[in-house]
């Protein structure tokens, strides 16, 4: 496996792995970081979710009575408290990597490991350009998701 293959980071929360996966999933709207940097069509975008189960979408949302918006993938694995993958659609050009965001039971909580995969078989000007992004983002990402989880532990 090369360097390219997959990109991989990780925090810990102090829930258990269900409500982990739930506050991931169910909450993305609220604890996802809004701006310029975050969104497909910033001067559209109105919120962003996924919907649950298997084939539902990871979406930036334009309408939320319509539910038009850009798809950033579709889902292929919901298993509440243990895993989540989707496809992850770049740029528009049709280039689609996985990701899988796993919640690992640990003795304070859960580990939320996320996983982004494929960039080995995309053209390599694509996996170039793509995996310093997810390198810098993808932490990111887990961290206000962290930042969250802390916020919220004493409401839980």
């Amino acid at each position: 496996m090369s360097a390219t293959d997959s990109v991989t980071t990780s925090v810990e929360v102090g829930v258990d792995p269900v409500t982990a996966f739930e506050v991931f999933t169910e909450e993305i709207d609220t604890w996802y970081q809004r701006g310029p940097h975050s969104w497909k069509h910033p001067e559209r975008a109105v919120g962003i979710r996924f919907e649950p189960g298997v084939g539902g979408r990871w979406i930036e949302v334009w309408d939320e009575e319509t539910g038009e918006g850009y798809d950033f993938g579709r889902i292929t694995a919901w298993e509440p408290g243990k895993r989540l993958v989707f496809d992850y659609l770049l740029h528009d050009r049709g280039h689609v990597t996985e990701v899988e965001v796993r919640f690992e039971p640990t003795d304070g909580g859960t580990r939320v490991v996320l996983e982004h995969r494929g960039w080995d078989a995309l053209p390599p000007a694509v996996a170039a350009e793509g995996v310093p992004n997810v390198q810098i983002g993808e932490p990111v990402l887990l961290g206000w998701f962290a930042e969250y989880m802390e916020m919220e532990k004493e409401q839980r």
